[in-house]
């Protein structure tokens, strides 16, 4: 009991302390062009114990042969018949969205795409990365990819990782400036005409000379900031000056969102119900034969299996948060909880965004 305090207290020093600090344009915005890139790649897994695709799966076996072709080794298609330590695969390489420089090595994620049993043990044959971007150097290889496998998930064995065995080629740099421009893309929790108009106003009125308008908003998820003539040549100190501004606080938008599957419901801004009736069954009743005698120390306690919730007498209409802290304080499971928040939401009392995961 004594650490559920604790930690209550804790937490609620924390969001104290957290509200009295102001929101960053970096906080809920990135700069288009630093996004998230894939490099791919089809190769094999040699070494493993017997729990390869097997002599059967041809297209393992035709790679291999032509790899040990290239090494002067003129096995046959053939002559590898019975091979069941080789497995054909297909990788998978996350570039930051701050991107990456000529040899940084990356994690490599290796899949089974044919009849393989496992890849534990087995070696990543040297492979060429492609992606779908221009590169800085010539040919479409971006990396050489190999190594030895980790299987991160034992309940997944035909599915792995080469930690760092991707070292890259080329750099792949994010483009950022645009013709003396950049873009701000607000999050999408934060994202709305709204927001993006306060991001925009709060630029013009800190970095805007003259009173010209040096950003705009061109959609709820998209701010175009100019820079300025005397900075465009080297841009990282008007850039960081733009991302360290503070915002105004303006109201949360009112959302509910329940993911199902960890029964989490998190209610942000001011979520308000219409008057409704509410009644839930879920509590127990306990008897004991013969009935107790009461005590200080042994009460007797009464709950009833019916629990009617009355909003109407709350005004014109309530809030959602009082509401969920009743049902909880009647220990209403939930799941249940959620339940009677979808319902609020079909029948239109609920006045807020729902959103299910």
């Amino acid at each position: 009991m004594r650490k559920s305090i604790l930690l209550f207290v804790t937490i609620c020093m924390l969001l104290s302390e957290r509200a009295t600090m102001a929101v960053r344009v970096a906080d809920i915005t990135r700069i288009g062009g630093s996004q998230t890139n894939i490099l791919t790649g089809l190769s094999l897994v040699t070494g493993l114990k017997g729990t390869g695709d097997g002599g059967d799966y041809l297209p393992a076996i035709r790679p291999l042969a032509s790899m040990l072709k290239q090494l002067n080794d003129a096995a046959t298609v053939e002559e590898l018949s019975k091979a069941a330590n080789v497995a054909v695969v297909s990788l998978t390489v996350r570039v930051p969205r701050n991107g990456v420089r000529q040899g940084e090595q990356l994690d490599v994620y290796v899949t089974s795409i044919g009849a393989a049993a496992s890849l534990h043990g087995g070696m990543l044959f040297i492979s060429p990365m492609q992606s779908a971007l221009p590169s800085k150097g010539p040919g479409p290889r971006f990396a050489l990819s190999s190594g030895p496998i980790t299987i991160e998930d034992p309940s997944t064995p035909t599915v792995g990782v080469v930690k760092g065995g991707c070292v890259m080629e080329v750099a792949i740099e994010p483009q950022l400036v645009d013709n003396g421009r950049f873009k701000l893309l607000l999050e999408e929790p934060s994202a709305s005409w709204t927001m993006a108009s306060v991001i925009a106003r709060t630029i013009n009125g800190a970095e805007s000379e003259n009173g010209e308008t040096i950003a705009y908003a061109v959609d709820p998820k998209e701010v175009v900031v100019n820079i300025p003539l005397a900075e465009r040549e080297r841009p990282d100190g008007f850039i960081s000056r733009v991302q360290q501004l503070s915002l105004p606080m303006i109201p949360a938008e009112a959302r509910v969102q329940i993911n199902e599957r960890t029964e989490t419901l998190i209610i942000t801004g001011d979520v308000e119900i219409s008057p409704v009736v509410i009644s839930h069954k879920g509590l127990t009743v306990s008897t004991v034969m013969p009935a107790p005698v009461p005590s200080p120390r042994n009460p007797i306690t009464r709950t009833r299996d019916l629990v009617s919730l009355d909003t109407v007498s709350q005004g014109p209409n309530a809030k959602l948060q009082d509401l969920m802290t009743a049902l909880e304080q009647l220990k209403v499971p939930i799941d249940d909880r959620i339940t009677i928040v979808k319902e609020l939401y079909r029948i239109g009392k609920l006045h807020a965004k729902l959103i299910i995961d």
